[in-house]
C-alpha cells in the first residue's frame, strides 16, 4: 500500500468505531441510543474520544504519548461500559 493510499484509508476509516466492534448488537445499540439517556452520553463520548486517538494515531492533529495513552484508557473503560450495558 502506498502511501497516498494509507493517508486517505486513515482519513475515511475511523477504526473501533461500535459498528464495528458490536456489529451483532448494531440495532440494541440504536434501540439503547434512543431509550436510555446515559448510555446514549457513553457512545457519544465514545465516539469523540476513538476519533480523537485516530487522529492522533494518525497524526493529524499529533498530542503526546501520555496524552494518547490516556485517551486510549478512557476509550477502553467508555468500550466497558458499553459492553456492560448490552450484556444487560
Amino acid at each position: 500500500m502506498d502511501v497516498t493510499t494509507r493517508v486517505e484509508r486513515a482519513i475515511t476509516h475511523t477504526p473501533h468505531e461500535l459498528a464495528e466492534e458490536f456489529p451483532e448488537q448494531a440495532q440494541k445499540i440504536h434501540d439503547l441510543k434512543l431509550k436510555n439517556a446515559h448510555f446514549a452520553q457513553l457512545v457519544d463520548e465514545y465516539h469523540t474520544v476513538n476519533r480523537a486517538v485516530h487522529r492522533a494515531e494518525t497524526n493529524v492533529e499529533p498530542v503526546s504519548e501520555q496524552a494518547e495513552t490516556e485517551m486510549r484508557k478512557r476509550r477502553m473503560v467508555l468500550k466497558d461500559e458499553i459492553a456492560a450495558i448490552l450484556r444487560g
